[in-house]
Order: structure tokens, then sequence, then C-alpha cells
């Protein structure tokens, strides 16, 4: 449940954090204001008091707008809600790693008469990528660990089930020490997997220069 969790508010918040990015980078201020303004409140926020919220408010929002009381699964307010979470750090992250893409290189592209989605998917994104990489697998991590809030709100993640078996034997040590290892050995291994993309990444850049090199020498 806590990987299922974590993978799933990790897919909807990269989706949420592209977006966020492109509203706050947006030229148009009636897209630009509203955007920063969710963000900032997101980010200035305890992430306990967002679950919450979302859990206890959405129902009730969702009422005033349509009249009729829905009950939402503590599984999709934790998504909605770590989904959010993310999406407010990773916006900036992302915001700042297309930023850090030379504008040359959209120039480049005008030049050789590239249109802008080809320009975007094909030349800026590809390098944003790598600069963006470091600053969201640390905000993954931190996503993995805040999974364990859910259990505030009756999801049976890691955590849950480790109070469950704790209050169900008394051997509170036990169970949440086994909690802690599990958590660990996930982080271990997820930092493992980060390693070896941000390896293929790097080889990808030699690789690229060596190109590059060798072109100039050929010229």
């Amino acid at each position: 449940m806590t990987i299922q969790l974590a993978f799933v508010s990790l897919a909807v918040g990269l989706i949420l954090a592209m977006l966020f990015a492109g509203g706050e980078m947006s030229r148009y201020r009636v897209i630009s204001w509203p955007t920063t303004f969710i963000v900032t409140i997101l980010r200035g926020l305890p992430e306990l008091l967002v679950v919450l919220f979302i859990f206890f408010g959405s129902g009730q929002i969702i009422f005033y707008i349509t009249g009729e009381f829905i009950e939402i699964s503590p599984f999709l307010s934790g998504v909605i809600a770590l989904s959010l979470i993310f999406a407010s750090y990773a916006a900036q992250t992302i915001r700042g790693a297309l930023k850090a893409v030379p504008k040359g290189q959209q120039e480049a592209a005008n030049a050789l008469g590239i249109n802008k989605q080809r320009t975007f998917f094909s030349i800026i994104l590809p390098q944003a990528v790598r600069h963006a990489l470091p600053g969201l697998t640390n905000q993954w991590l931190v996503l993995l660990k805040d999974t364990a809030l859910v259990s505030l709100i009756g999801v049976t993640d890691l955590l849950k089930q480790a109070q469950l078996a704790s209050a169900a034997t008394h051997e509170s040590f036990t169970w949440y020490a086994t909690a802690a290892a599990v958590y660990l050995i996930i982080t271990l291994i997820t930092q493992r997997v980060i390693k070896i993309i941000e390896n293929k990444f790097s080889e990808q850049d030699g690789s690229n220069v060596i190109k590059n090199k060798s072109q100039g020498a050929t010229v």
C-alpha cells in the first residue's frame, strides 16, 4: 500500500508540477497569478494539514457545489494531498530547470525552422530533465516518507499496520523498528535506482561532448 500510494502520487504529482510550472511561467497574469497563489498556499501550509483538509474538506466542498454528499475514500484523499504537496515543490524545480536551459537553444531551433512543439520536446525538455533530476529525486524521497501521514486518515499503509500490530501485541518498539527498517530498505533501493539513472544521463552528456568535439575537429 505504501509503495502503491507513493508511485500513484508521484505520477499525478509530476503532471500537476508541470502544469504549475507552466502556469507560473505564463505571460498571461490571469494564469500566472492564480497558479502562484495556489502553489504559495500549498508550500506554506503544514503537510499534515493539507492531508486533513483534503480528507475532511473535499466532500464538504463537493456538497456545496453539487448539493450531494460524495464520500472521498481515504486512499484517494491521500493521493490528492500528497500529489499537491509534491507538485508545489517540484514545480519550482522544473521551472528552474527550464530557465537553466540557454535561450540560445530556442533561438537556434527557430533559425533552423523547427516548430515550437518539437523544439520543446526534442531540445529544451531533455536538457531541462538533466537539471531537474537531482531536485526531483530528493523530493521523491520526501514524498515516500510523507506517505506515513495518510495513516491518520485511515489508510492501512506501512505505519498504520505497525500501529495496529503494536496495539495488538503491546510490542511498540519491535513493530515501529520493523516499519523503520522497511522504509530504510525502500529508500536505499530507490537511491540505487536514482544513481543508475543519473549515471545514464551523465554518460549521455559525455558522449555528446565527445561527438561535438570530433565534429569540430573534422570541420
